[in-house]
């Protein structure tokens, strides 16, 4: 059944629409009218964070170039893709003329010195609104009184924030759509795709080269998904990391399935960089709520006698992954196979459809009834994919206390039976009544498509396990759709109407030539060992072009 809601008008959304449109539209004018065109400007948006940082520092750039730079492609990025909901330009250029005035002599130690930094509208930036996608919270959220802890780490570390991007109705869409700032376009495919959601500003603009590092979150793949659909990396961390003080959302500790802040980047040195820098700040003397751990230098310790184990998971037994995808994953476990030192494991994932059962169960356990709330308070209309999950999906309902503990239990129930499970597959006894040779990483698909059309977003498995897991999980890109060879068969049979309906939407002329990406999982606090895998594994030549 729809939303409940007036049919008659109900003031304020539509407000809302066009004052938040002209905030972002006087912010990008403000941005053409203070910078100018550089001839070199190319050249800058197209440095990763580490090259910026190291060039800023040698006085090859300024950070005003810098920014400069990327704020004017931001404002493009803008025009392509809709996907910015503020630029911060009179800001980002008073930090970088600061930063460029500090003494060339002093004692600093900035690791990401003039680096620009996109922040998802969520995460809070001093003076600026945090509607999470809703209209009415366009007027009723107060604006954020400083920054996020996480945006004052990176600019402690030098980063600049230059420019906020946009977040779908709820929160809660694989897409990026809202009535405040409409739909986020995949920059790859223009009004056809979508750039995934809910980060997916931030992986349109990354993907453009309007930013040189984003801060998404994720507590169902809204890191995880854009990434992949735009063609850059994304790490969801293990919960209680990175920190959320500052965000319109939950406090810290509050979720049954913990949302988590990440780094996004056109590369894997910007992710490390990233995680690196917030960590030796230790944030966890300022939000206690998480764990005393900085960011480990991994020894893979590769060796015949201990091999590397990466497990590969071809499909979630219930949803078929796209042609693409599937090649993706086959091409990698050949080139791992041929690896001395390396070994490949068929790990087939365990029971995805419980852990959406679980997972969705406890997105909601209100039964969408806040919600509902937000959208009646300005009588916006929920857009398809917040009807689907708030009416349609069967995970959602209001849960009594008896319930809600229940699935609490189902949730750690589950955990206890996924460790002993990653425990055992492909493993041995080792004589001694002990199991030997876990797998150190698993990599499987993101999601069952490279990315989706607008609406179509309806299926969380491939990410929202590894969420209710609390296991750290990279996207990256791992090759290209070809529609020579990633040619849709007519199967006869289907594993579900999920995958059915799945199958329906691959189009091998639409995604052809777009990046395919994948995901690399590993156990809780294992992010460090994730990030040395792939990049060992890139070393050695694993991934497509």
């Amino acid at each position: 059944m729809p939303l409940s809601g007036d049919s008659k008008e109900k003031k304020g959304w539509r407000e809302a629409a066009r004052e938040a449109q002209e905030h972002r539209d006087e912010s990008i004018s403000h941005v053409l009218a203070n910078t100018t065109e550089q001839d070199v400007a190319a050249r800058i948006t197209a440095l990763d964070p580490t090259s910026i940082a190291r060039m800023t520092d040698a006085g090859e750039l300024s950070a005003v170039q810098v920014v400069s730079a990327f704020l004017r492609q931001a404002a493009a990025a803008q025009q392509a893709t809709n996907c910015i909901t503020e630029l911060l330009g009179a800001r980002a250029l008073r930090r970088a003329q600061a930063l460029d005035a500090e003494p060339a002599e002093a004692e600093r130690v900035r690791p990401l010195l003039g680096v620009p930094v996109s922040v998802k509208s969520h995460i809070g930036i001093a003076g600026g609104r945090m509607a999470a996608g809703y209209a009415a919270w366009w007027f009723t959220n107060p604006p954020a009184p400083r920054d996020a802890l996480v945006i004052q780490i990176l600019e402690r570390a030098g980063a600049v924030a230059h420019a906020r991007t946009t977040e779908p109705q709820s929160m809660m869409q694989l897409e990026c759509a809202s009535n405040l700032f409409g739909a986020t376009r995949n920059p790859h495919r223009g009004s056809e795709l979508s750039s995934g959601g809910s980060s997916g500003g931030e992986a349109a603009l990354l993907a453009l080269g309007g930013s040189a590092l984003g801060v998404g979150s994720d507590v169902g793949g809204s890191i995880r998904v854009p990434a992949a659909a735009c063609g850059i990396f994304g790490l969801k961390p293990t919960a209680f990391r990175v920190p959320t003080t500052g965000w319109s959302s939950t406090p810290p500790g509050a979720d049954p399935v913990p949302t988590v802040v990440g780094p996004m980047c056109r590369t894997i040195d910007g992710i490390e960089l990233f995680m690196a820098a917030v960590l030796a700040a230790e944030p966890w003397t300022v939000e206690p709520a998480l764990v005393p751990l900085p960011w480990r230098s991994i020894d893979l310790g590769l060796s015949l006698d201990k091999p590397l184990r990466i497990g590969i998971a071809w499909h979630d037994g219930t949803v078929q992954p796209h042609p693409p995808i599937a090649r993706a994953l086959a091409q990698l476990a050949a080139g791992v196979r041929a690896l001395p030192g390396v070994e490949v494991v068929e790990f087939p994932l365990y029971k995805a459809d419980e852990a959406w059962a679980i997972a969705s169960s406890l997105y909601f356990t209100d039964g969408g009834a806040a919600d509902v709330a937000a959208m009646a308070a300005s009588g916006e209309p929920p857009l398809p994919l917040v009807q689907w999950i708030l009416r349609e999906s069967p995970g959602t309902k209001a849960l009594t206390r008896e319930e809600l503990e229940y699935w609490l239990e189902e949730r750690e129930e589950y955990r206890l039976e996924y460790a002993d499970y990653w425990n055992r597959t492909g493993c041995w006894d080792d004589g001694l009544g002990r199991w030997a040779g876990a797998v150190d990483v698993l990599v499987c698909p993101v999601a069952p498509g490279i990315a989706t059309g607008h609406g179509t977003a309806k299926y969380w498995a491939y990410s929202a396990m590894w969420n209710l897991l609390d296991y750290p999980a990279l996207a990256f890109p791992a090759g290209r759709a070809s529609k020579e060879l990633d040619v849709r068969e007519q199967r006869a049979s289907f594993m579900s109407d999920h995958d059915r309906s799945n199958w329906g939407l691959y189009d091998a002329d639409l995604f052809d030539g777009m990046s395919v990406g994948l995901q690399m999982v590993g156990r809780r606090f294992d992010d460090e060992k994730v990030v040395a895998v792939y990049r060992y594994l890139k070393e050695q030549g694993c991934f497509g072009q």
